[in-house]
């Protein structure tokens, strides 16, 4: 409509007053509601063809987007794996530290899991004094194994000697049964060493190895343990937590709430803007927006980051090839703005709804002096019209109250 009216001043305003004071043509007499577009069809057509090419020239250097939205992080409250609620710890709306238990799940499993763990570990400690009990009693047998392979040593060398002086007295058996029982003596001493060893292998190796085990089994049942009770990841604020004793959380099927983080969670203004305006959106860009949350006001904003890929075009892997033909909304070019100064968005509430324009800027392109005349005077165009996106943008600001609270029936 404004740009209606300001062509209209500039092709429909000049061709009446042709008519009128150069033809001496009059409203109501020579100019009337059947011969207006008669008499002035060179404004009228005039002024439709510059209305549409101001129209588009102004949307397309100079974007639009009333889908722009204060964007807001929030963690999931989840669970590592699915249960029964056994008690809530905090309520619907409550601030809660990082950290802070939430809620706790049925344990009765897990806590029969850490007290088999923690009775092996003292089994283990158990069968490692009874080891160290038993290496005592195989140094005693070894010291009597020696002695008795001693004995058995001295009498064969005895009998040996006698047999040296005197064949008669000792017989050739005798010899044989003492050499029998020296070797046996000797392979008892070399069981009760070899026992001593079993035992310091087991004691040094096998016990301490197995002790660490059961103790990494005990740690593993705790952490398991531990997860039954679900704390909160970040200080924030719990939303949407209906969570009552009884009821059933998994991490697939049903989750227990969100949590608004307190600090760090505003990620911006995010806003979607045509495709077609692709190529005229760059970083940098100064923009305006103004939101329904503090309405008649006009919040200075920056582009700062524009994804790089349309939301709509995204292809999933499953077992069924997509048809393009299913894709049929067109998706919009995702935006990303931020306030030009500190403080400005402070007091608008996180999700709010907000309509933001975006204004092209040729300065860098105007001061080059290369530029042709032409150019500088498109390029002049371009710039100048953005003052009346921005008068637009105004209006819709003041406007947007009576719409919402009048017009809309609310």
């Amino acid at each position: 409509m404004v740009e209606l009216f300001l062509c209209s001043l500039l092709t429909i305003f000049p061709d009446f007053l042709f008519r009128r004071l150069v033809q001496g043509k009059r409203i109501g007499r020579e100019i009337t509601i059947y011969t207006v577009w008669y008499e002035l069809r060179y404004g009228i057509t005039a002024c439709l063809v510059l209305t549409i090419s101001l129209i588009t020239l102004i949307f397309y250097f100079h974007p639009a987007s009333s889908n722009v939205t204060a964007a807001f992080r929030t963690v999931t409250i989840l669970t590592e794996k699915p249960g029964r609620v056994a008690e809530v710890y905090v309520k619907l709306n409550q601030e809660v530290k990082a950290g802070e238990p939430l809620f706790r799940l049925d344990s009765t499993q897990e806590e029969a899991a850490v007290e088999t763990a923690r009775r092996r570990v003292a089994e283990i400690e158990a069968q490692l004094e009874v080891s160290k009990m038993q290496l005592i009693a195989a140094d005693a047998q070894i010291t009597q194994a020696e002695a008795a392979y001693r004995q058995a040593v001295d009498e064969l060398d005895t009998k040996t000697e006698l047999m040296k002086r005197n064949a008669n007295v000792v017989t050739q058996r005798e010899l044989e049964r003492l050499q029998v029982a020296v070797n046996g003596r000797e392979g008892g001493l070399g069981e009760a060493r070899a026992n001593k060893e079993v035992l310091q292998t087991e004691i040094v190796t096998l016990l301490p190895a197995q002790k660490a085990s059961a103790e990494a089994a005990l740690a593993q049942a705790q952490v398991e343990l531990d997860k039954t009770v679900v704390r909160a990841g970040v200080t924030g604020i719990v939303q949407q937590f209906a969570l009552r004793a009884g009821d059933i959380v998994s991490p697939v099927l049903r989750s227990a709430g969100i949590l608004v983080p307190t600090s760090d969670r505003r990620m911006g203004f995010i806003g979607g803007f045509l495709q077609i305006e692709a190529q005229v959106m760059k970083v940098g860009m100064i923009a305006e927006a103004t939101c329904a949350a503090k309405p008649f006001t006009i919040i200075p904003m920056v582009v700062t980051e524009i994804q790089d890929v349309i939301a709509s075009g995204q292809v999933r892997p499953t077992d069924q090839l997509v048809d393009i033909s299913q894709i049929s909304q067109p998706g919009t070019l995702t935006v990303y703005l931020e306030p030009l100064y500190p403080g400005l968005v402070d007091d608008i509430p996180l999700g709010s709804s907000c309509v933001a324009n975006a204004y092209t800027n040729n300065h860098d392109a105007l001061a080059d002096p290369n530029i042709s005349t032409g150019r500088w005077l498109y390029l002049h165009l371009v710039d100048a019209v953005g003052l009346v996106h921005a008068l637009l943008l105004r209006l819709q600001a003041i406007l947007l109250p009576i719409q919402t609270l009048v017009l809309s029936g609310h």
